[in-house]
């Protein structure tokens, strides 16, 4: 013979499980290590200009000017160099700039030459735009004189940005060592890129080298 559970009777039965199990689990909970909590460490304070700045010196970061690259050994063509490009220009141990701007040198410039020994060549060529341009042969000429003289080296080339003025100083020098004419377009508009001048490919390509005798090898 069965026998029947009521309702009433199953749901008490299911209720004093729970609470056994709850009992149970609270008697466990008791006897548990509590977590440790780690305070958050404060935040740090924040970065001045000033102190930022100074960083990015202290660093050892080198940082080239506009435009730099190598032309040959010793000789090297840049934008006009920064505060910022002296450490760089340091390390590359040099004797001379030929300077292609008629504006004075900055005195902030003057006094890095000064300090390290570099000594300073200006052959003042004015930067006008197209029509309006007339560049000096003459100039011209006397920098390549100054560039290609082995004792003034190492030495850095600029103008400006590092474009037009110093692009027909190289290209000019590019000729005399008997690189092809396309060869000596083509490192000129690299650096000019869309602000390419034909009066300055006109001049390199007419620029007269049967007076300078300083000849390497054709690159072409």
């Amino acid at each position: 013979m069965k026998l029947e559970i009521m309702p009433k009777q199953r749901a008490l039965e299911a209720e004093q499980r729970e609470e056994a199990m709850e009992m149970s689990g609270l008697k466990l909970w008791k006897h548990e290590k509590p977590p440790k909590i780690f305070p958050m460490p404060p935040p740090l304070p924040p970065l001045s200009l000033s102190a930022a700045a100074a960083g990015a010196c202290d660093d050892g970061t080198l940082v080239p000017p506009l435009n730099f690259a190598m032309v040959d050994d010793g000789i090297y063509r840049s934008g006009f160099p920064a505060a910022a490009n002296f450490r760089f220009l340091k390390s590359l141990n040099l004797r001379s700039i030929v300077y292609l701007c008629p504006e004075p040198y900055p005195e902030t410039n003057k006094e890095f030459l000064a300090k390290n020994g570099i000594k300073l060549y200006q052959f003042g060529i004015e930067g006008r735009k197209e029509p309006f341009v007339e560049i000096p042969d003459e100039k011209i000429r006397e920098a390549l004189k100054v560039v290609l003289d082995v004792r003034n080296q190492p030495l850095l080339i600029h103008c400006k940005r590092g474009k037009h003025r110093t692009g027909c100083v190289v290209g000019c020098m590019r000729k005399l060592h008997k690189w092809c004419l396309s060869s000596v377009f083509d490192e000129y508009q690299r650096f000019a890129a869309a602000k390419v001048r034909s009066t300055d490919l006109r001049f390199m390509e007419l620029f007269d080298v049967s007076s300078l005798k300083h000849l390497t090898p054709s690159h072409c």
